[in-house]
């Protein structure tokens, strides 16, 4: 489409304010789609602000709001004098089979390009032989078995080992509160249907899961990030946190804050997501205590998964949460798929078995791996500076000059890929930030901050200490 044929945008735009929520964010999800699926390409100019206003018969905030909210997530640019434009991509933009707006960290999953060592995805990619074991026993169990398979709210056993997980860390929880999900990305989408509309205002730390951005936007929620923990007096729709091993710098929150948050949700009456996705890997061998242990209401809300401990491909996770909101959140599920894959949770009651045992192992080599990755940065990048991670799978880097939007081209180029970190920024801020994880053996660690080290040489033109050629992974 010709970005000065305004006709043909608002043909585009069809019915966008139809919905509910405001016009901004309704416009916006609209022009989004529009940017993911590619109809409007890289480098296409969008139509001035008051233009495009009177076109639609709204005020131009509206518009301005809208393009401004695009321009936080990466997908407009705006510059004085040159208008407004669909940001170039390193990959082509696309959307999920769901319809979900992918957001560019998530490019190099859908479009693994070759030769490239992905440090945007962390995720496990070897499955420890303790999986297979699982899958031994599920096959076992399999057998005989005379039943649908429908169970929306998950395996009855999967409930019960998780309802004595959880009761086990000074948290009593019934089978009644859990349902069983396909992997934490699930569950944050379930709950968000559930309890945000159009409009509402959701509340998270910055720097945070990029993953849980994408699913606020794609329900047209207003995403703010809080301040401090004392934010949540503004009594968002929904607030959501990681306050174990945090993706992406792996801090830990400490207990009276925790209490003092759990309080907080429980005094106004704000539902609180409690991500523990990556709890069971703290390099200290000791899981802090989930919210819900500081919490007697029934506001907090934990969500977890298989897939940081175990394996990426181990598709089970789940949300704990109370009985009533545990069967509205099952009646939400069946109708979007009837219920997850039986096998996994069948292997999964086996992996909670060895939880211990599996958790220790991982956090080993995650430390070792942290610490290798940590020294390799100081010794070839000594100009980048983060802290080491208290757990997780990831660090938080910045660079000292430039942005990493810039940067991550030309990583590219040298073989290694990086996210940039205003993906993990509610308003698209961090842009000095990157989230590089530690989940490959030490030598492809040390390939890859080599050619990190080699295309920093290039962008930053300093040229100091690097290898003459570069070691693609």
């Amino acid at each position: 489409m010709n970005g000065t044929n305004l006709d043909d945008l608002v043909d585009l735009l069809g019915r966008w304010a139809s919905g509910r929520g405001p016009l901004y964010l309704l416009l916006a999800a609209r022009l989004r789609a529009l940017v993911d699926d590619g109809v409007l390409p890289p480098g296409e100019p969008l139509p001035p602000d008051r233009v495009l206003a009177r076109r639609l018969a709204v005020g131009r905030g509206t518009v301005v709001a809208a393009y401004d909210l695009l321009q936080q997530e990466g997908r407009v640019l705006r510059r004085q004098g040159s208008g407004t434009r669909v940001a170039a991509l390193d990959l082509p933009a696309t959307r999920t089979a769901d319809g979900v707006p992918a957001n560019p960290l998530l490019q190099h999953i859908l479009h693994p390009p070759d030769g490239v060592a992905l440090l945007t995805c962390a995720a496990p990619q070897d499955p420890p032989p303790a999986l297979f074991e699982a899958y031994a026993e599920a096959g076992e169990r399999l057998t005989g078995v005379r039943e649908m398979g429908y169970q929306p709210a998950g395996n009855r056993e999967l409930r019960v080992a998780l309802a004595a997980y959880y009761t086990g860390r000074g948290v009593p929880t019934a089978p009644e509160e859990i349902i069983v999900t396909t992997g934490a990305q699930q569950a944050l989408t379930l709950l968000t249907g559930l309890l945000v509309t159009p409009g509402d205002t959701v509340m998270t730390e910055t720097p945070t899961y990029p993953g849980s951005l994408e699913v606020f936007r794609h329900a047209a929620a207003v995403v703010r990030p809080a301040a401090s923990i004392e934010d949540l007096r503004e009594r968002p729709a929904l607030a959501y946190f990681v306050p174990t091993a945090r993706n992406p710098d792996g801090a830990i929150m400490d207990n009276p804050s925790r209490r003092r948050l759990a309080t907080l949700a429980v005094e106004h009456d704000v539902p609180l997501i409690d991500d523990e996705v990556r709890a069971e890997l703290c390099f200290s061998g000791e899981t802090p205590p989930p919210l819900a242990r500081y919490a007697r209401g029934e506001q907090v809300i934990t969500v977890g998964s298989l897939s940081k401990l175990i394996w990426g491909g181990l598709r089970v996770g789940w949300i704990r949460a109370a009985a009533p909101l545990v069967s509205r959140l099952a009646r939400l599920r069946a109708v979007h798929d009837l219920g997850g894959e039986i096998f996994s949770q069948y292997a999964a009651v086996a992996l909670l078995r060895r939880l211990e045992e599996i958790r220790a192992e991982q956090v080993r080599t995650l430390r070792a791996r942290h610490d290798h990755l940590c020294a390799e940065l100081r010794a070839r990048l000594p100009s980048w500076t983060f802290e080491p991670a208290l757990g997780g799978q990831t660090i938080w880097v910045r660079v000292p000059r430039g942005d990493v939007d810039s940067f991550a081209q030309v990583a590219l180029r040298h073989g290694v890929a990086v996210p940039p970190g205003r993906s993990f920024d509610p308003l698209g801020g961090h842009t000095d930030r990157m989230r590089l994880h530690y989940l490959f053996p030490e030598d492809e660690l040390s390939r890859a901050v080599n050619n990190l080290a080699l295309a920093w040489a290039s962008y930053d033109g300093a040229g100091r200490s690097v290898s003459r050629h570069p070691l693609v992974v």
